[in-house]
This record gives structure tokens, C-alpha cells and sequence, in this order.
């Protein structure tokens, strides 16, 4: 039962694991593979004087 229980998380990350790699090369989407949506909310230019 053990074996089955480690097996079924170690297939588990496998599947996250490429999804997220999967989303990294093929997805239309602008930013990152992590879904979050942070990446492409950051400004680009600030408009502030330094």
C-alpha cells in the first residue's frame, strides 16, 4: 500500500513537472510557465524621475 501511495506522488509531480516545462516551450501566453500572472502584471517602464 505504501509503494502505491509513493508511486501515485512521484507520478504526480512527474505530470506537474511537465506541464509546467510543456507550458514553458508551447504556450501563447506572455510571462512565465508558473500561471500566476505576475510576471506579465510588472511594469515595463516606469514612469517616476530618479
Amino acid at each position: 500500500m505504501e509503494k502505491i501511495v509513493i508511486g501515485l506522488v512521484f507520478v504526480g509531480a512527474l505530470v506537474y513537472l511537465g506541464r509546467m516545462v510543456y507550458r514553458m516551450f508551447f504556450s501563447k501566453q506572455v510571462g512565465c510557465a508558473k500561471g500566476c500572472g505576475t510576471c506579465s502584471a510588472m511594469p515595463t517602464e516606469t514612469n517616476n524621475p530618479v
